[in-house]
């Protein structure tokens, strides 16, 4: 996608110098464009968990990257088996609700444990973190290239009218490698010259809806505006929305959708307003391990002071305030779950289909015989 004009990924081997692995630190947007190096493990674990990136699948790509860098630091290892369990153990361990972290380190295990020598585990992890990087950029634009379909389906009910579209959260492009998946059909209409109007939720308490989808759009001059949270429903009754798209960290076999918190009540509003309401995903999102989702989806649970806090930035100085009383205690719950029942479809790089079991196995039916990871 683009930055001032020029394409950009979120994520790429630095120039020259492929032992150093480049993002964009998420954290200073939209207030200034930031190329932060990783150089060890221990970078991308931290990159992972303290939000330098995020999104379910760039949070896979990074920690496979991640397990590149640590090969590389321990190259001279007698263990290179054992240390590479406990680098991805414990990049494991910096975000539990998303799926893609736990499938991206098990691609990675299966590729170095066939390797041979040192320095053929490393080119193979070098060489499968670039391939999870790829295709994930290739999966987003298939979801693109499918759920351009619901909006050129509603832009000819409406005659060619703007098609307005509810966001949470981001899954744009920054949350993967390029395109996003709830974001690329919006894109790819965009670029089809279909008129669009994006009502984008600031999404609270980290506000990656009104800091980078809105940026995002901005980037690609797509019309929108940035609401609070709690207006959508507001907007669904006033017959303002004709559209609800939302990505996902995690999809059970059945169909329930762990996306960041808020999603669930997102839904529950479209539902009652009759208003299609999709979650765009790549497969590497299904966990076909799980089944209900409320009750077997772990769900992060962050730092209060991403609630009692907020950042912003004046006088070019990005800074944080205080917006709760001082000693206040606070919940941070990262996400929920949206049973499938109120979810109308899912839009994959294979196509789309029903939110359920069943409509997941039409697309995916080589996993019709059991759950296996």
């Amino acid at each position: 996608m683009n930055v001032n004009g020029k394409p950009c990924r979120s994520i790429w081997k630095k120039p020259g110098d492929d032992k150093v692995i480049q993002i964009i630190d998420q954290r200073d947007l939209p207030f200034r464009f930031t190329v932060a190096d990783l150089k060890t493990d221990g970078d991308a674990e931290r990159a992972i968990r303290e939000m330098w990136i995020r999104g379910a699948p760039l949070i896979g790509v990074t920690a496979a990257y991640g397990v590149y860098l640590g090969l590389l630091r321990v190259r001279h290892s007698r263990s290179m088996d054992a240390d590479m369990e406990v680098i991805c153990r414990t990049l494991g361990q910096t975000r539990p609700t998303a799926v893609n972290l736990q499938w991206s380190l098990q691609v990675q295990r299966d590729a170095v444990l066939r390797a041979g020598l040192n320095a053929d585990k490393i080119a193979a992890a070098l060489a499968t973190a670039d391939k999870i990087a790829d295709e994930d950029a290739a999966m987003c634009e298939k979801i693109g290239n499918h759920g351009v379909a619901l909006i050129e389906a509603l832009s000819r009910q409406k005659n060619g009218a703007p098609v307005r579209i509810l966001t949470h959260c981001n899954a744009g492009w920054l949350a993967c490698v390029d395109w996003g998946t709830k974001t690329a059909p919006i894109y790819k209409a965009h670029r089809k010259g279909i008129a669009l109007h994006v009502y984008v939720d600031e999404t609270r308490p980290r506000n990656q809806g009104s800091k980078l989808t809105a940026w995002e759009l901005g980037q690609e001059k797509i019309p929108h505006d940035v609401i609070v949270d709690n207006a959508g429903g507001h907007l669904m009754q006033r017959g303002m929305i004709d559209l609800v798209l939302v990505g996902a960290d995690r999809v059970t076999r059945r169909g329930d959708v762990a996306n960041k918190i808020g999603t669930y009540l997102k839904a529950l509003a479209a539902y009652d307003n009759k208003i299609p309401f999709y979650a765009a995903f790549p497969s590497s999102s299904i966990d076909w391990n799980m089944n209900d989702g409320v009750i077997e989806i772990p769900i992060e649970e962050r730092d209060s002071e991403e609630v009692t806090h907020m950042t912003g930035e004046s006088g070019g100085k990005i800074f944080s305030v205080r917006v709760s009383p001082a000693g206040a205690s606070a919940l941070n719950y990262g996400f929920d779950v949206t049973p499938a029942r109120l979810v109308t479809g899912f839009i994959t790089e294979r196509g789309i289909c029903p939110a359920s079991g069943t409509g997941l196995i039409s697309l995916f039916p080589e996993r019709q015989t059991g759950a296996h990871g």
